[in-house]
């Protein structure tokens, strides 16, 4: 049965090889909606499968994954995954920007193909998001080739949210930046979240930037696919050093 509509995310005793050392393995996840969550121990392979599985672009070999009240299987042609896709941003390396295009075109590609001579309304569509995620307006002209880490993955977070939609998937978005940039882009993603109401997944490997954005910071067991709260992973260890 699918899941209730406040149920965003939904996975229950999931496998997917990937050919690595073992396969992924999510024994349990629930996310309501607007909730954040931060999952540490995923490295970036094993991330890009997680998503993958969320957005319903692969299906599991085991389990049942339901994102947005229907499970996965459901979506079995590119028109319905395009619309799952409508409302379930990726925020990824992943997510391709055209560099020889400007920030403003790479901006209006979600909502137009007519990058090259905007009309006022997309205009002002385009210089809201850019606002939004703390992209100077004085970049819309620049390509997007120049731009410096922090502010291509700000535009990378812009074009994640541009379709509104109601989940962000997020893969290790700390690695977008430079070290001392991270807790700046952590800032930008927690704002956005929270101002949209969005129900959220990190996966870093960091765990100060997963504090940063995240509500609620989980940490993932790959032999047996369990998620603990690092709250109470924290206090296994230190029982385990004394």
């Amino acid at each position: 049965m699918p899941e209730t509509p406040d149920i965003v995310v939904s996975i229950n005793g999931v496998e997917r090889d990937y050919h690595g050392l073992r396969p992924l393995r999510v024994r349990a996840l629930r996310m309501r909606a607007g909730e954040t969550v931060a999952i540490l121990g995923m490295d970036r392979e094993q991330a890009e499968v997680f998503v993958n599985l969320v957005s319903a672009a692969t299906l599991p070999d085991k389990g049942v994954v339901e994102t947005l009240g229907q499970p996965t299987t459901v979506v079995t042609s590119n028109e319905e995954w395009v619309r799952l896709l409508e409302r379930v941003g990726i925020l990824s390396e992943r997510a391709m920007l055209l560099g020889e295009m400007t920030v403003e075109q790479n901006l209006a590609m979600p909502f137009s193909l007519e990058v090259f001579d905007l009309p006022a309304d997309l205009r002002t569509r385009v210089e809201s998001l850019a606002s939004e995620v703390g992209l100077p307006l004085e970049l819309l002209k620049t390509p997007t080739a120049g731009l410096s880490l922090l502010m291509r993955a700000r535009l990378r977070l812009a074009r994640a949210i541009a379709t509104e939609p109601s989940l962000l998937l997020a893969e290790h978005p700390n690695a977008l930046v430079e070290e001392t940039e991270a807790e700046a882009f952590g800032a930008d993603i927690a704002r956005v979240i929270a101002e949209r109401r969005m129900a959220a997944v990190i996966l870093t490997a960091n765990r100060l930037f997963a504090k940063a954005v995240a509500r609620s910071v989980l940490v993932h067991d790959p032999a047996t696919g369990d998620l603990t709260s690092a709250s109470l992973w924290r206090r296994w260890l230190s029982s385990r050093q004394t």
